[in-house]
C-alpha cells in the first residue's frame, strides 16, 4: 500500500509540576524548602530519512503523543524530562498545519482570561453529536434534513474548504529535522522561590502544557527524472528497461496506480539517477480528473520531464494531440512545470504505423526533437539514458 498523504494529530508532552517540600534531617530542625523542579515535556520531531518511500507508518499510527515530564521531588531533585518522539518520514515530505476548527466559545472558555460573568444568558455549547446528520420522521417515513443555506456558503468559498492550511516545513535532505510540537516547560519547585523575606514558600509552579495540533503530511517524491504520458504509453516498460525496478506491466490502461521509483546506474563512473514513473494522465487531470492531483504533485520536484508518446497510436489517439494535451495539463496545474527541461520520446517504434505517425508528428510539431525508441525490445534505450544524464547535468 502506497500512502503519500495522511492527516495526523501531534501532541507534545506536558511539563512536570514543581514540588513543595521541606528538608527534614536529624539535628536539623529547620532545613528550609527543598522542592525540586519538574521535568520538561517531550517534543514531537519529524526527521527526514532517505530509506523510506511513503507514509505508511503514519497511516497506522496517526496520533503522535510525546512523553510527559516527571514532577519534581524532595531534597532538591528535579523530575526526569519527557522522552522526545522522533518520527521518521521520507525525504520530500511537506508539513501543513491545518486550521483550528474549535468553536470560538470553547476557545474562550479554555483561555486563562475567561470570566463566567461574561457568558451570554442563552449559551448553547456544542456537543459531540452536533455534526451528525439530522433525520426527520413523518407518517412512518424518514428523511435526511439538508440545510441549503450551508451548502450555498460552502459553494461560495470552495478555496477555503480545499485549503491545506499553512505550510510549516519542507523536509528534503536526509537527517533534516523539524520540531512539530514543542514540549512544555517544567514548573519550578518551592526552593526557587525562597528569599530572605519569604524563607518558607509553600507553593510551586505547575508544568506548562505542550503544544498540539492537527497536521497534514504530503509526500512529493524527489527524483531527477519524471516520466509523464497517457495511460498505456509504455512508461512502466521503459522504467523496467532502464532500471531494476519491476513495475506491473499489462496490455490495458491504468496498470500503474501508484508512482514507481527506479534507479538508473551508469557503469563507467557509478553515476546514479532516480526516475519516477507517474501513473497515466488523462484530459482534465489539472482538475483532479482521474486522481490527477495525486500524481501531478510528484513531478513538481523533478529536474527533467520526459514526455513519453505512443507513436503507434494503439488507443486510437494521435501522438501530436497527446503532446499538446500533456503540455496543456502541466501548464494548467502548475505553470512552472512547462518551464522545466523536457525530452520528447516516441515509444513503440516497432509497430507498423509508428514511422508514418512520426513523420506527421515532426510536420505538425516543429522545432521539437524527438527520440524514437522501443522500450519493449531495448531499442534506443542506451541513447535515451545518455540523453537524460546530459539533461540532468545541464539542469543542475
Amino acid at each position: 500500500m502506497f500512502i503519500d498523504e495522511i492527516k495526523i494529530y501531534a501532541q507534545a508532552g506536558h511539563g512536570g509540576k514543581g514540588c513543595v517540600a521541606f528538608h527534614r534531617e536529624a539535628y536539623i530542625t529547620k532545613g528550609g524548602p527543598s522542592g525540586g523542579n519538574g521535568g520538561r515535556g517531550g517534543s514531537g520531531i519529524l526527521q527526514a530519512d532517505h530509506d523510506l518511500n511513503n507514509l505508511i507508518h503514519q497511516y497506522y499510527v496517526p496520533r503522535l503523543i510525546a512523553g510527559v515530564g516527571e514532577a519534581g521531588m524532595g531534597r532538591g531533585m528535579d523530575g526526569h524530562a519527557g522522552k522526545d518522539l522522533v518520527i521518521k518520514v521520507p525525504c520530500g515530505t511537506l508539513v501543513w498545519r491545518l486550521k483550528d476548527t474549535t468553536p470560538p466559545i470553547q476557545k474562550k472558555m479554555t483561555s486563562p482570561d475567561y470570566d463566567e460573568e461574561d457568558e451570554p444568558e442563552n449559551l448553547i455549547l456544542g456537543t459531540s453529536t452536533g455534526k451528525r446528520p439530522l433525520f426527520r420522521t413523518s407518517q412512518g417515513e424518514s428523511a435526511l434534513e439538508i440545510d441549503l443555506s450551508q451548502e450555498a456558503e460552502s459553494a461560495e468559498t470552495p478555496d477555503e474548504a480545499e485549503s491545506k492550511g499553512e505550510l510549516v516545513a519542507d523536509l528534503t535532505t536526509h537527517g533534516q529535522q523539524f520540531v512539530l510540537c514543542k514540549g512544555g516547560r517544567g514548573g519550578l519547585g518551592n526552593c526557587i522561590f525562597s528569599t530572605a523575606r519569604h524563607q518558607t514558600p509553600r507553593f510551586a509552579q505547575p508544568g506548562e502544557p505542550g503544544t498540539e495540533g492537527e497536521y497534514l503530511l504530503e509526500l512529493r517524491i524527489m527524483a531527477e527524472i519524471g516520466l509523464v504520458g497517457y495511460p498505456n504509453a509504455g512508461k512502466s516498460t521503459l522504467l523496467g528497461a532502464i532500471s531494476r525496478a519491476r513495475p506491473k506491466i499489462a496490455a490495458y490502461p491504468f496498470t500503474t496506480l501508484t508512482p514507481q521509483i527506479g534507479i538508473v546506474e551508469f557503469a563507467p563512473d557509478y553515476k546514479r539517477l532516480t526516475v519516477c514513473d507517474v501513473p497515466g494522465l488523462i484530459e482534465g487531470a489539472h482538475n483532479n480528473v482521474g486522481l490527477g492531483h495525486e500524481f501531478l504533485r510528484h513531478i513538481q520536484r523533478c529536474k527533467v520531464l520526459v514526455l513519453l508518446l505512443d507513436m503507434a497510436g494503439t488507443d486510437n489517439r494521435k501522438p501530436w494531440d497527446d503532446y499538446q494535451q500533456l503540455l496543456k495539463e502541466l501548464e494548467l496545474y502548475d505553470p512552472a512545470l512547462v518551464k522545466k527541461t523536457r525530452l520528447v520520446v516516441a515509444n513503440k517504434m516497432d509497430e507498423a504505423a509508428a514511422e508514418k505517425n512520426l513523420k506527421q508528428f515532426k510536420t505538425k510539431i516543429k522545432k521539437v526533437k524527438v527520440l524514437p525508441i522501443s522500450a519493449a525490445f531495448d531499442e534506443g534505450v542506451e541513447k535515451f539514458k545518455k540523453q537524460i544524464r546530459e539533461a540532468v547535468e545541464e539542469a543542475a
